[in-house]
């Protein structure tokens, strides 16, 4: 039902093709700003011990691996190597959703008219909810990124924000096992709303300057 909350017990997230030849097309957002976007959402994933999937597209012949920063994050897992454009027609991607046991799918791709269009579409139709994050997807013009955004959503599927998607896990600030490492990557990778977490823990809270991932908390 897409008007229940987002839980990491009720959904799973999907990386699909952060590779640098995908990287390379990319020119409806600021590639620096995408890649924060999506080693934000990696971190919720990983933060709140979220069913995680990645898969790359014709590593050797084309497209190269997978962002390193993004392996780290996850670095028991391998990601599910395919020949197919869309990650839907490769049993052992489909296999792997449905081992999540999850219905709500969040999805991030490279290019959103084609690697994340195509598997949202087809996910819909074999039962499940997409959620589809506009800001860790890109394409290889705004006009492209923005039709499939529209056409995916046209479709029932749902758009989000890696940020969006992180706060909706925390949701209750009350929930201090997640807590410092939320506001350790808020800090990292949010901008302004970061640098207001900053000066609120130092300025007002009097705590010591961070100077090292969650110091200071």
């Amino acid at each position: 039902m897409k008007t229940e909350l987002l839980t990491p017990q009720n959904s799973a997230i999907i990386f699909i093709d952060f590779q640098p030849q995908m990287t390379f097309g990319v020119a409806n957002i600021d590639r620096q700003t995408l890649f924060n976007n999506v080693i934000l959402l990696a971190k919720a994933a990983k933060i709140f011990k979220v069913p995680t999937i990645l898969t790359t597209v014709e590593t050797k012949s084309f497209s190269g691996n997978m962002w390193p920063q993004l392996l780290d994050i996850f670095p028991t897992q391998n990601p599910i190597e395919r020949s197919f454009m869309n990650s839907w027609e490769d049993a052992k991607f489909v296999e792997a959703v449905a081992a999540t046991g999850r219905k709500k799918l969040i999805m991030a791709a490279l290019w959103t008219e084609v690697c994340l269009a195509f598997p949202a579409l087809e996910a819909m139709k074999a039962g499940y909810e997409v959620y589809a994050v506009e800001d860790a997807s890109g394409g290889t013009s705004t006009a492209a990124h923005n039709a499939a955004m529209r056409r995916v959503e046209q479709a029932g599927a749902v758009p989000m924000t890696a940020l969006q998607t992180l706060l909706e896990y925390q949701r209750d600030w009350a929930h201090k096992e997640t807590y410092n490492d939320v506001m350790a990557a808020v800090k990292e990778h949010c901008g302004a709303y970061g640098q207001g977490v900053e000066y609120a823990y130092t300025m007002v809270h009097g705590a010591p300057a961070s100077r090292a991932g969650a110091a200071g908390h």
